[in-house]
């Protein structure tokens, strides 16, 4: 086993990168195969440090976050930190077109920082259909002392990750996709890592205690392959306090719609009588119904909850109506940088449009998805090594699609799909679904603005519609069916950045691509050198190190 030392890590990562006074904080995570019966079916999951779901990060603003993960599976691994935006650091995004894989048996250390994004988020494996297994985690980012957030410091703060779950382990669920065969529907729901039944059907015990009189922060992510959920408590309300990073007005909800990707911040009171009541979470958009729940049990209560679990809403305009509910805290937390968190994104001029509308198709007699009709395929050379090292050329063609989708019967390519965005320009990125589920999309390394969902096919009408004042910055927007979701942008990010699909067999079969955005000045001020532990890996092993930004 390759061990790598820290501090060699850490002292070449400093200079140009971030400041030394800033803390680090460290974890070490052994990664390995465990067999577990989430839904009473012994299988085989992913662990990290034996834990499922695995471990919480918990991080202050500005915090330098050392991870030195140890590959112990039998196949190559890499962990994404969905939402963190890795501000001139794509080196460590953690998707296969920008880090070589962590080999079986081998380390890496990621090494990130987080900057003012105060609130919550989730890790899990970005190779194949490794989520399916587990190695999914909640991250938080704390605010300093210095900026305040919107509410009172919480009793406690808990984690939940719901998501659907297969029974089949995740290389399964990867023949039955190469084979041309989709995966179907899920088996059921988890709620970090149960069902809140035991086998015999009686509720499993609480996985959260609250103190009569106190108010608790829930973080909720949805760390599934598919479906949209419903989460909801039994008899109390929900204190909408933060989304995706972003601080909310802050309004009560009965229930909350989830789409996969996506974490939000709840204050919940224990304002009931005591006693034990009900979480739940439940499938939305589906002609099946499954669900999962968990006990919530009041301090020396010995009260059983209520068998009444408070259903899931109705269809999809509900979901939407909701949606537009939401609105941005502008009085909140520190300043925000300008643009990409500017207050007045609404009166930016938008210099580029991109539609991109998905479709489903087949290859080759197989099932692939497509945004404008091109199905990614990952390279054995990370694009971003490619790029960096002067061979893209040599790996994937630029910019194969347009930003106008072509005619709906063009026929699916397969192709490395990279679009080619100019720094620092305001863009509006248009995702379009024509089919019947409903969709979610998330872009690495950036926030944006979700202005608009509408009904059928967007068009330049469409941003009569638009929010232009407080629309929440996100990094998840979700597409609903036969319907279309506008975000506004500023690509100040320099690096390469995955967009895909939330929806891991869609992502694993080709909706995905990359957005490259290059400084045209080789600065440090714009973008980090390659850390001198990076994986390399095809193309580039052996070529010499390209001159180092200054």
């Amino acid at each position: 086993m390759t061990r790598i030392s820290l501090l060699p890590v850490i002292l070449s990562l400093v200079v140009g990168c971030v400041l030394a006074e800033d803390p680090y904080i460290y974890f070490t995570w052994k990664v390995t195969y465990g067999t577990l019966a989430p839904l009473g079916v012994p299988q085989q999951v992913i662990l990290v440090n034996g834990e499922f779901p695995g471990p919480n990060i918990n991080s202050t603003t500005n915090n330098n976050v050392i991870v030195n993960v140890f590959n112990q599976l039998d196949e190559p691994f890499l962990f994404t930190w969905n939402g963190i935006q890795h501000r001139k650091w794509s080196w460590q995004d953690g998707v296969a077109g920008t880090n070589c894989p962590i080999q079986p048996g081998q380390n890496f250390t990621y090494h990130f920082q987080v900057k003012d994004q105060i609130g919550s988020f989730m890790y899990f494996p970005s190779l194949g259909m490794q989520k399916a297994s587990g190695a999914f985690g909640g991250l938080r980012v704390n605010s300093r002392l210095l900026i305040p957030v919107p509410f009172d410091d919480p009793a406690d703060d808990y984690t939940v990750l719901i998501g659907d779950w297969y029974t089949k382990s995740h290389k399964v669920l990867e023949k039955t996709l190469d084979s041309g065969v989709s995966i179907g529907r899920p088996a059921g729901v988890l709620i970090n890592g149960h069902t809140g039944k035991d086998i015999s059907g009686n509720d499993e015990p609480p996985l959260f205690f609250m103190e009569a009189g106190k108010t608790y922060r829930y973080r909720i992510c949805n760390v599934g392959m598919k479906v949209t959920l419903n989460f909801r408590f039994q008899s109390h309300s929900m204190l909408l306090v933060e989304m995706d990073g972003s601080h909310t007005m802050q309004n009560d909800y009965h229930s909350l719609d989830v789409h996969v990707g996506q974490c939000l911040s709840v204050l919940v009171t224990a304002d009931q009588a005591p006693g034990d009541y009900y979480i739940a979470a439940t499938s939305r958009f589906t002609k099946y119904t499954i669900s999962a729940t968990g006990l919530i049990r009041y301090n020396g209560s010995n009260t059983p909850a209520s068998k009444d679990v408070p259903p899931a809403p109705i269809g999809w305009a509900w979901s939407f109506n909701q949606w537009r509910s939401f609105r941005w805290n502008l009085t909140a937390s520190a300043a925000r940088p300008n643009p990409q968190g500017s207050y007045h994104y609404g009166s930016i001029d938008i210099t580029r449009t991109v539609k991109l509308v998905s479709s489903t198709g087949k290859v080759n007699g197989k099932r692939r998805y497509a945004l404008n009709v091109v199905s990614h395929q990952d390279t054995a050379t990370p694009l971003k090594l490619a790029e960096y090292f002067g061979i893209a050329d040599k790996v994937f063609k630029y910019d194969i699609i347009s930003d106008e989708p072509p005619p709906t019967k063009t026929p699916i390519q397969i192709a490395p799909n990279v679009l080619n965005m100019t720094f620092r320009t305001f863009v509006e990125v248009v995702f379009e679904n024509p089919e019947r589920t409903t969709q979610a999309y998330h872009i690495d390394g950036y926030a944006f603005f979700p202005v608009g969902i509408g009904h059928g096919k967007w068009t330049p009408e469409s941003r009569k519609l638009y929010n232009n004042l407080d629309a929440v910055s996100r990094h998840t927007i979700q597409v609903y069916q036969r319907s279309w979701s506008a975000v506004l942008m500023t690509f100040d990010n320099a690096g390469m950045w995955n967009l895909r699909s939330e929806l891991w067999e869609r992502r694993y079969l080709g909706q995905q691509l990359y957005f490259t955005v290059q400084s045209p000045a080789r600065s440090l001020r714009d973008e980090s050198n390659i850390p001198d532990n990076a994986l390399l890996c095809g193309e580039v092993v052996g070529l010499p190190k390209p001159p180092p930004y200054v």
